[in-house]
């Protein structure tokens, strides 16, 4: 097996098969994708838990099922805890909105069946907000559901400021990492301005410029050289 097969098969448990495609028609660029993506991801400024959970708020934001199932992997073996997935699932919520959770209810069930805890199953088709944070309370179980409930009880009073402030607030994730995460997701959505203004929100919140830059790095591994452009653009120079 090559190099860039084996990296996959130890991050994944199997080679997804658009890296076997990869390797079959162009083994070259597997291997420098390889290398690029096991040089972004390890252990940096921010740690490599912290950018596979990133990297799943970022695509439930996106509505991207495949990579954000993906990163659920790697965020719950790097030791993220079902809270922390929550509250990152939470974030992308502002940007999508419902959409967001229903998206980000697949990260939840795949994590949940990775710690071997049971997993209700979603009736509702097409269910609304509040349906949906209920629904995660309940398939949280034992562990602690405040901070939803806490989300339940503003979109049930319809105090939208409210509910974004709770939101992006200190719990079991930093305002510091959701605002990185905001940031990361409009950096992947090409819309710069956006970024940028989320970018000095970070760096208020105690974000390092080599944290920014690590964001925009793993964007760059989901969305292509575009987010580099869009996230380059807001880092201070050297």
């Amino acid at each position: 097996m090559s190099k860039g097969l084996a990296y996959f098969q130890e991050v994944y448990d199997v080679v997804p098969g658009w890296v076997q495609k990869m390797h079959d028609y162009s083994p070259e660029s597997l291997e420098h994708y390889t290398n690029l993506r096991g040089g972004i991801m390890t252990d940096g400024r921010l740690s490599r838990k912290e950018k596979d959970i990133l990297l799943v708020g970022i695509n439930a934001a996106r509505l991207y099922e495949r990579s954000m199932v993906y990163h659920t992997k790697g965020a719950i073996e790097g030791g993220a805890t079902v809270p922390e997935l929550v509250e990152y699932l939470l974030v992308s919520y502002l940007y999508t909105g419902v959409q967001a959770l229903q998206t980000g209810m697949k990260s939840l069930d795949y994590a949940l069946s990775l710690k071997g805890m049971h997993v209700p199953i979603l009736k509702e088709e097409s269910p609304a907000t509040e349906q949906l944070l209920l629904h995660i309370i309940e398939k949280m179980g034992d562990e602690d559901s405040s901070f939803v409930q806490a989300v339940l009880a503003l979109v049930q009073s319809g105090d939208k400021q409210g509910l974004k402030e709770k939101i992006v607030s200190d719990s079991a994730v930093s305002k510091k990492l959701k605002h990185l995460l905001i940031a990361g997701i409009y950096t992947t959505e090409l819309k710069g301005r956006e970024a940028e203004k989320w970018m000095a929100k970070a760096r208020e919140n105690g974000a390092t410029e080599e944290e920014l830059a690590e964001v925009g790095l793993i964007c760059l591994l989901t969305a292509g050289i575009p987010a580099w452009f869009e996230a380059s653009d807001s880092l201070i120079e050297k």
